[in-house]
């Protein structure tokens, strides 16, 4: 109550991150929907606010994913949907850019019309299984035998929660790479300014009358405060009690859960 209770006032668009808030993904490509979400996204829908779904997910193509949360029963549409793959693409041909990929098998398509010939740059995401030793030394040969090597990262997470546990995110491997070959990677999915501005403008709405809800403090939270929007933290998917203490990074509120959120938030319509 008091001065806490101003931070949903004004929403005319919320952003959702996805995995971890509308569901924990598992290893299998299956994963289980968090309570309530599929109702809340129901909700904000029925309630006439703008909505935009934000992933950082590189595994899959967005039809694929879109296809998943529609099986756990989203009401979810794939131009609804902010993804790194396609942001990416459009950096690669705005700077004539030919990539080799470090990506997860099931996003290649995404790529599909992309000139990859005589790479010029490294795209990376989060690969999984194809994050081995000759997959990474094979990025890192390319990279280092650029005159001016150039590395696109489809996110920088450290982990995620699947419902078997927590797994290294690209982050982790985008960190080695530029390492190993002194470089700066440039990140094209969150929390990159461009990934939060691309989905405001595709909303048509100002910063100011967005709120991100997420499970990742840096990434979703910080990412989105950084852009102007106020930014909710759910206590799912990879939430943990320490988040709270963070040092840099102060959401506007923590809910338990979306559900929770979008209560608060209609409340006011």
């Amino acid at each position: 109550a008091g001065v806490m209770a101003a931070w949903w006032r004004g929403t005319r668009a919320l952003l959702l991150d996805v995995s971890g808030v509308l569901y924990d993904s598992g290893g299998d490509g299956g994963g289980a929907p968090i309570a309530g979400s599929v109702e809340a996204v129901r909700k904000i829908k029925a309630s006439g606010l703008k909505l935009r779904f934000c992933t950082n997910e590189t595994q899959a193509t967005r039809e694929k994913f879109v296809q998943k949360l529609q099986g756990f029963g989203f009401d979810i549409s794939v131009d609804e949907v902010t993804a790194p793959a396609p942001a990416a693409c459009r950096v690669l041909r705005e700077r004539s850019l030919r990539p080799h990929l470090l990506v997860h098998d099931d996003v290649m398509p995404e790529f599909a019309e992309i000139d990859r010939t005589n790479p010029n740059c490294v795209v990376i995401g989060d690969a999984a299984d194809n994050f081995t030793y000759a997959n990474l030394n094979e990025a890192f040969r390319v990279l280092i035998g650029l005159q001016n090597p150039v590395l696109i990262s489809l996110g920088r997470g450290r982990y995620y929660k699947e419902t078997d546990g927590l797994k290294l995110d690209v982050g982790a491997y985008m960190k080695a790479l530029e390492y190993a070959c002194d470089v700066q990677a440039e990140i094209v999915g969150k929390p990159a300014k461009m990934f939060f501005e691309s989905a405001l403008a595709e909303l048509g709405v100002q910063p100011q009358q967005a709120i991100m809800i997420g499970d990742d403090i840096v990434n979703d939270v910080g990412g989105a405060q950084r852009c102007g929007m106020r930014a909710v933290q759910v206590r799912t998917g990879k939430y943990r009690p320490s988040d709270e203490n963070h040092p840099q990074v102060k959401p506007d509120a923590y809910v338990d859960n979306l559900a929770e959120a979008v209560d608060l938030i209609l409340q006011q319509l």
